[in-house]
C-alpha cells in the first residue's frame, strides 16, 4: 500500500517517519508551523539519554535494546557518529533490591547479558570522582547506554528526508482537518490551502492535542526544566569518569548528561511538570536555580558552584499512561496519530519510523500493540478496517473527484 501522507509535525516521530514512508514508496509532505527543525520542538535540544533501564518494564527494556542495536547501525553509516556510549550511572537512595526503580533495572539488564557494574558509595567516589554520593549508598553503572546529539540527529533524518524525495514545508500551520463522509481527506493549511492526502499523520507533539480534538484528555504539553552548568574543568564531567546519570529518578526526578563539547553540562528534573502553552514564549521560572544548586551542592559541589549557561523548559507530550500513542484514530478513518513522548521518545528514533509506517499501512508490528488508541478506562476496540478498506475509500474518492469533486468540512 502507497499513496500521499501529509505529516504534520517535524519532530523525530514526524521526520523518522517521513523517511520511512517514502523508502516505501510514499509519497510524502512533512510540513510544520515554523521553521523546520522547529526551535521548540520537544526534539530539537543538545542531547539526549539513551539507555535501556526501565525498572520491571520488559517492554521498553527489548524495544530501547533494539533502539541502541539502531543507533550503533547509524554510527556506521553517518558521517558523524551521533551515538556516544559512554554508560548510565544510576544512583540509589537505598540498597539494591527488587520493587524499586533501580534494583528492578539492574536485575533485567543483568538477565540479559548486560555486563552492569554494582558500586557502593566509595566505588561510586573513586570511578565517578565529581560525585559526592552521601545520600545514595549503592548504585550501577550500565555500559549498554549513552547519550546523542538530538538536535544533529534530527538536522540530518531531515536532510535525508529531503533528499529521498520528501516535499518540506516550513512555516506552513495546519488549520483543520478536511473530513467527508468516508473520513479524513486532508488538511487546511492557515493561508487557505488544501492538500489532499490518503493519510494524514499528526506527529505535532505537544500541539497535537490542539490539532486532533478529544485527545485533551488523554495527552498534554508539560513543561519540564533543564539547566546548564559552565564548570572550570568540563573534562572532570565527560567520560570516562563521568556519563549521563540519574539519581533516585523514580522519586526525585533529577537526571543529567556529561559535558557538551563547549563544556556546558546538562542538568534536568523530569517530572509531572507545569501545563502549559507550548506556543508561548516560555522560560524557566527564576526560583528554579537554587533548587538545582541546592541538590547539586550536595551530589556534585564543583558543579553546584559553576556559572549557569542557558535554560529551557522542555516541553513533553505527555500522555495520562506515559505510552505513546501511534495508531489510527478508530472514528476518523484517514488519520494517523504518532505522539505522545511523554519525556523518553527520542532514544527510540532508529526504530520509531518502522514502527509508524507498519502502523500506518496496517502491518504487524511487535512493538506497536502498547501505543494503541486508548482511553482512561482501558483500551479501545481496535479499529477493523484493513488495507482493503482503504483502497476501495481511495476509490471512492477518485470517483467522487471525477465527477466534480466534493465538500470538505474543516
Amino acid at each position: 500500500m502507497t499513496g500521499h501522507v501529509v505529516i504534520v509535525g517535524s519532530g523525530i516521530f514526524g521526520a523518522t517517519a517521513a523517511l520511512e514512508l517514502r523508502g516505501r514508496g510514499w509519497e510524502v509532505t512533512l510540513l510544520d508551523q515554523g521553521p523546520i527543525p522547529h526551535p521548540k520542538a520537544t526534539s530539537n535540544d543538545s542531547n539526549r539519554v539513551v539507555r535501556p533501564d526501565y525498572g520491571s518494564d520488559d517492554f521498553y527494556v527489548d524495544l530501547a535494546l533494539e533502539a541502541i542495536a539502531g543507533w550503533h547501525d547509524w554510527n556506521e553509516t553517518w558521517e558523524e557518529p551521533p551515538y556516544h556510549e559512554d554508560g548510565f550511572l544510576l544512583l540509589s537512595p537505598e540498597p539494591l533490591r527488587p520493587g524499586m526503580f533501580e534494583g528492578d533495572s539492574y536485575e533485567r539488564l543483568a538477565a540479559r547479558g548486560i555486563p552492569v557494574a554494582r558500586f557502593d558509595a566509595e566505588a561510586v567516589r573513586a570511578r565517578f570522582p565529581a560525585w559526592r554520593p552521601d545520600d545514595y549508598p549503592e548504585a550501577y553503572h550500565n555500559p549498554r547506554a549513552g547519550w546523542t546529539e538530538a538536535d544533529r540527529v534530527l538536522e540530518t533524518l531531515l536532510r535525508e528526508a529531503e533528499g529521498a524525495g520528501v516535499r518540506i514545508r516550513p512555516n506552513a500551520p495546519m488549520k483543520g482537518l478536511m473530513q467527508s463522509d468516508w473520513g479524513v481527506v486532508g488538511i487546511m493549511v492557515a493561508d487557505g490551502e488544501r492538500l489532499e492526502s490518503d493519510i494524514v499523520l499528526v506527529a505535532a507533539g505537544p500541539w497535537t492535542p490542539r490539532l486532533v480534538p478529544g485527545l485533551e484528555e488523554v495527552m498534554w504539553p508539560s513543561g519540564q526544566p533543564i539547566l546548564y552548568f559552565q564548570p572550570e574543568n568540563a573534562d572532570a564531567f565527560r567520560s570516562p569518569v563521568f556519563s549521563p546519570w540519574a539519581a533516585d529518578i523514580a522519586n526525585s526526578g533529577w537526571y543529567g548528561i556529561a559535558a557538551l563539547a563547549d563544556g556546558r553540562v546538562k542538568v534536568a528534573s523530569h517530572g509531572e511538570g507545569v501545563r502549559v502553552d507550548p506556543g508561548a514564549d516560555l522560560t524557566v521560572p527564576a526560583s528554579t536555580e537554587p533548587i538545582f544548586r541546592a541538590f547539586l551542592a550536595r551530589a556534585m559541589p564543583e558543579l553546584a558552584e559553576a556559572p549557569a549557561a542557558g535554560s529551557r523548559l522542555c516541553v513533553y507530550c505527555d500522555t495520562w499512561d506515559g505510552d505513546f500513542w501511534i495508531d489510527h484514530d478508530p472514528d476518523r478513518p484517514g488519520l494517523v496519530v504518532a505522539t505522545g513522548g511523554s519525556g523518553h521518545g527520542f532514544k527510540f528514533a532508529p526504530v520509531l519510523g518502522s514502527i509508524i509506517a507498519d502502523v500506518v499501512e496496517r502491518r504487524p508490528n511487535p512493538w506497536a500493540h502498547r501505543f494503541r488508541w486508548r482511553n482512561r478506562e482501558g483500551r479501545r476496540t481496535e479499529d477493523a478496517r484493513s488495507v482493503v478498506d482503504l483502497y476501495e475509500m481511495r476509490d471512492c474518492r477518485e470517483a467522487e473527484a471525477s465527477h466534480g469533486g466534493s465538500d470538505f468540512d474543516e
